[in-house]
């Protein structure tokens, strides 16, 4: 047993990603980018290399996005202090390019609820916000199931996580735009309506729609996209 000890640990699923929100000053786009691209690609690799992506709308448009992982508590927890390098390439070259602190919480990926693999990526996201009510996580859990068997019919690569320990409960669903932003489109899939009662059955949308309004606080949406340039090798 003491032998298969480490063994457990090492054998932890990477589930959870870490999320980083940055905003660079109007005259230092250009340096703000030369600056973080050289810190992620000197000093983040494997469990902590960085995608890094831009932020085309929302309340964050014009913001960049950087994703750490995935990773799993186990590691985070163990992982060795940063070098005083690290920390001062940061706080020299990259910090004083912003506008200052921006926001950072941890995601856990939901297999369960997604249609998708954590690490099958995609070069533009929607990503949806939703908070739940107070007491009715556990609901908000069950909408999501729901849908996810409208998505799976549809063929939509959508990545569902639970926010962890960072700020109101609820979830975050990651739609991965595999052919593009022509998704996006009303006319690409057939009415989510037709597509809902075709999974769930005849009047099940309706039904859905009343469980969210007493579910759901808040949900907004954004579009970002992938920048190679600017993330880990």
């Amino acid at each position: 047993m003491l032998l298969l000890t480490p063994l457990l640990g090492i054998s932890q699923t990477k589930t959870v990603l870490t999320s980083n929100r940055l905003f660079a000053k109007n005259d230092k786009v250009g340096e703000f980018e030369k600056a973080l691209a050289s810190h992620a690609q000197k000093y983040h690799t494997g469990d902590v290399a960085w995608r890094v992506w831009s932020i085309e709308s929302g309340p964050d448009a014009g913001g960049y996005m950087v994703s750490e992982g995935p990773s799993t508590w186990d590691a985070l927890d163990s992982r060795a202090d940063i070098s005083a390098e690290h920390t001062a390439d940061w706080e020299k070259n990259v910090l004083p390019l912003t506008t200052g602190s921006g926001a950072s919480g941890y995601y856990d990926f939901q297999a369960d609820l997604s249609t998708v693999q954590l690490t099958d990526y995609s070069d533009k996201i929607v990503i949806t916000h939703m908070t739940a009510k107070p007491g009715k996580i556990i609901e908000m859990k069950a909408l999501i199931q729901k849908i996810k068997n409208v998505w799976a019919s549809g063929n939509e690569s959508v990545a569902v996580y639970s926010t962890a320990y960072s700020g109101e409960p609820g979830y975050i669903t990651v739609t991965r735009l595999k052919n593009g932003l022509k998704e996006l489109a009303g006319d690409y899939r057939k009415p989510m309506t037709d597509r809902f009662n075709a999974a769930n059955g005849a009047g099940s949308y309706e039904a859905w729609l009343k469980d969210y309004a007493d579910i759901v606080q808040s949900r907004w949406s954004e579009l970002l996209i992938y920048k190679p340039l600017l993330s880990s090798k």
